[in-house]
């Protein structure tokens, strides 16, 4: 209850957040895993302003902190470095004060932070070099200074911060320098009687301006077939035998393997179906790190769209917030096959939850 009573929620998202309640599992926008312990908090774009409250460090088994596009100020309390089990932290585009907290570094299972768009100031704690896992850092566009520490993140962004110093090396800032380019002057001059005719030097312009545009098209062709290559085989499961790639992930999502998911449900077993909706049958997984999840395969992959369009609605759908929704915890999806993965629910109808 500390987090709503330093949160102003002017819009009553967390109206139903009770302290008389015994089961916060119950409340809005809290997400609790199979053994009855808050492990998600998502809150993005509620229009909520004021503090976040230090007693957030009291809630060990967080997994998930979603508080993007709200107006939340103040600092970010370093009783969050207490949540080991930490994987996702998106505060951005906040107005958030003051410096990253040095207990960042003590989250080891981080492998999301986004902190971008705020109003952050200070050196970046060395701590954030500690953390092995991360897959996305995004520090854009906040007020920071100083050295930047080799922070091993897959993608890793600091752009808008004018007083960093750039890539740590053990000097002071003092002693960073950008040299100015220099050019020498230009000694070459042509003789009257040696200089080529009007038209035969706007031919030669002509030419050369054609064959360069022609090289940027090329050159922005090959970049864009790439991209696309890359994209698809990071995203598409294709062989569906691939071992699972820990860094692989669309923000807080897992991606999953079909083999794995086919293993858990003991290859779609008739025995482990849950419920049938209009787009799948969801059926009982055992992961092999022991957790129960659902496991929604989908009906008629072929009308998703595409591996683009797939990955769009796995997004919204990870974002979408509801106390009659269930966050989605993890994908896959192959040449043939899309399955959603969203927590056990074992004292409800999953399939009432999940039916479309």
């Amino acid at each position: 209850m500390a987090i709503k009573t330093e949160l102003q929620d002017h819009y009553n998202v967390l109206d139903n957040w009770d302290i008389n309640s015994v089961d916060p599992c119950s409340w809005r926008m809290v997400t609790c895993s199979s053994d009855g312990y808050v492990s998600a908090l998502g809150l993005p774009s509620q229009r909520l302003s004021g503090k976040l409250s230090p007693g957030i460090g009291n809630l060990t088994r967080l997994q998930s902190v979603l508080l993007q596009n709200n107006a939340i100020s103040g600092t970010i309390p370093s009783t969050i470095g207490r949540l080991g089990m930490l994987q996702t932290l998106d505060m951005s585009d906040n107005h958030l004060t003051g410096s990253i907290p040095t207990s960042l570094g003590d989250l080891k299972n981080l492998n999301y932070l986004k902190l971008n768009n705020n109003s952050l100031s200070g050196v970046l704690p060395e701590s954030l070099a500690t953390i092995n896992g991360l897959a996305l850092v995004d520090l854009s566009f906040n007020n920071l200074s100083g050295p930047v520490p080799k922070i091993s993140a897959r993608t890793f962004s600091i752009a808008g911060n004018s007083m960093i110093c750039g890539v740590k090396s053990g000097d002071n800032c003092s002693s960073v320098s950008l040299d100015p380019l220099s050019y020498p002057p230009d000694d070459l001059k042509i003789q009257p009687q040696q200089a080529m005719s009007r038209s035969h030097r706007i031919a030669i312009i002509c030419g050369a301006t054609v064959g360069s545009v022609a090289f940027v098209a090329i050159v922005v062709g090959m970049l864009l077939w790439w991209r696309h290559r890359r994209n698809q085989q990071i995203f598409f499961d294709v062989n569906a035998t691939d071992q699972y790639d820990p860094e692989v992930c669309l923000g807080h999502l897992k991606k999953y393997t079909f083999k794995e998911l086919r293993a858990s449900t003991n290859n779609f077993n008739s025995k482990n179906i849950l419920g049938e909706g209009g787009y799948g049958i969801v059926y009982k997984g055992f992961l092999r790190d022991g957790s129960i999840v659902a496991v929604k395969r989908l009906k008629d992959y072929n009308a998703v769209g595409g591996e683009v369009q797939f990955q769009t609605e796995v997004e919204v759908i990870s974002l979408a917030v509801h106390r009659n929704l269930l966050r989605l915890i993890g994908f896959c999806t192959t040449e043939c096959e899309r399955l959603l993965v969203y927590p056990y629910m074992p004292n409800g109808s999953v399939a009432s939850q999940l039916r479309g």
